[in-house]
């Protein structure tokens, strides 16, 4: 049974149109809604929380109907058995810590006594046992999200909603709290739904993720799939680091098809073949960029062997920016500074790429994209 089940959602602001007829089901584990600004997405979880009012459409939370606007049915957000951090955390500041996790168990009117183990077993579950008497302002931001956490999963909810909470911690810090916050999510037991805008954060958390942009849904699956087979030329382009081109399907062979590029001088590249694209077929030809190999000298490979330019280099640390020019396209190319180094003296110089066909994916060119609504 699924824990949540969306059907035909519209909310519209003026003249935009933040939801279009999103329908999604989630059973378990970890989702993100993944995208830019302006997707949707937050939208969307607010219409979930009850926090907003949909133009159209259906929300049910454990098959129990929470919104209807055919049926006139609005379930208030504190009735709807869910847990919500929000992105600044909105901790009541003249509160204690002890006093914020307890604030809706004290709604509730529960005893005291039962009050007290469930604050203190939620404050020693997020790692905060000690500082119960502390107030929002004595504590790091760190602390400060794991109090909201803490505020939430003390309700015991079927699910619980987190809208983009680790936006204001520093890099370093958002990097450790993102995986110490997936082992307390699973720890606890509960699902999640989780907000984001950023890519590495959603693949770390998730069990799964919808990518979202101008208010559709574009791909629902694992991280594994979005990564490696995107569905849409958006979801290509926002995920990971790619280059998108036109190609034409030439063959296909076993588990091998042939693809031209144009834009690299016509040049036939060879990748895993792709269901739903026949030969003669125009497609989008998708590449990650991190999975190219360059160098200096020409690579044995017989296939998918490109020779380019180098243009400039951008030096990142652990990581160099190579710009290349390879027929009419430019590309950049990201190389680990422990990887072989090209011996390239100057800009300018000749370069091979080799393309693993791994690498590649093929998105049919319908001129307009899929929407994808799959279940987990």
């Amino acid at each position: 049974m699924a824990i949540l089940r969306a059907e035909g959602l519209c909310k519209t602001y003026k003249d935009v149109q933040a939801l279009d007829n999103v329908s999604f089901e989630f059973s378990k584990g970890i989702l993100s809604f993944l995208g830019p600004s302006g997707c949707g997405k937050t939208t969307l979880l607010r219409c979930i929380a009850g926090l907003e009012v949909p133009d159209a459409g259906s929300i049910y939370i454990d098959d129990k109907l929470q919104t209807s606007i055919s049926k006139a049915v609005l379930i208030p957000p504190y009735s709807r058995e869910i847990g919500f951090v929000f992105q600044n955390y909105a901790l009541w500041p003249h509160m204690t810590v002890y006093k914020n996790v307890a604030f809706g168990l004290n709604l509730r009117k529960l005893p005291a006594d039962e009050i007290r183990k469930k604050v203190e077993s939620a404050l020693d579950l997020v790692g905060l046992p000690n500082l119960g008497q502390r107030y929002p302002s004595q504590l790091s931001g760190g602390q400060q999200q794991r109090v909201a956490l803490a505020r939430s999963i003390v309700m015991e909810p079927r699910l619980i909603l987190l809208d983009e909470p680790l936006s204001n911690l520093d890099a370093k810090l958002r990097e450790e709290m993102r995986v110490e916050l997936k082992k307390l999510i699973k720890k606890v037991g509960i699902s999640a739904l989780y907000v984001t805008h950023d890519q590495e954060e959603a693949f770390v958390i998730s069990d799964s993720v919808i990518v979202m942009e101008r208010g559709n849904i574009l791909q629902y699956a694992t991280p594994d799939e979005i990564y490696n087979r995107p569905a849409d030329q958006f979801v290509a382009s926002f995920i990971g680091r790619s280059v998108l081109v036109d190609g034409k399907m030439i063959k296909v062979e076993g588990d091998r098809c042939q693809v031209t590029v144009p834009e690299f001088n016509h040049a036939t590249l060879v990748c895993h073949p792709q269901s739903g694209i026949t030969p003669g077929e125009s497609c989008k030809v998708v590449i990650r960029t991190s999975e190219i190999k360059l160098s200096s000298q020409r690579f044995d490979h017989i296939d998918n062997v490109l020779e380019g330019f180098m243009i400039s280099r951008d030096y990142r640390g652990g990581f160099t920016d190579h710009r290349l020019q390879v027929g009419s396209k430019e590309i950049v190319v990201t190389s680990h500074k422990l990887c072989p180094m090209i011996n390239v003296d100057d800009d300018g110089g000749k370069i091979f790429l080799h393309i693993d066909k791994s690498a590649i994916s093929l998105i049919v060119d319908h001129g307009e994209s899929a929407q994808r609504q799959a279940g987990t």
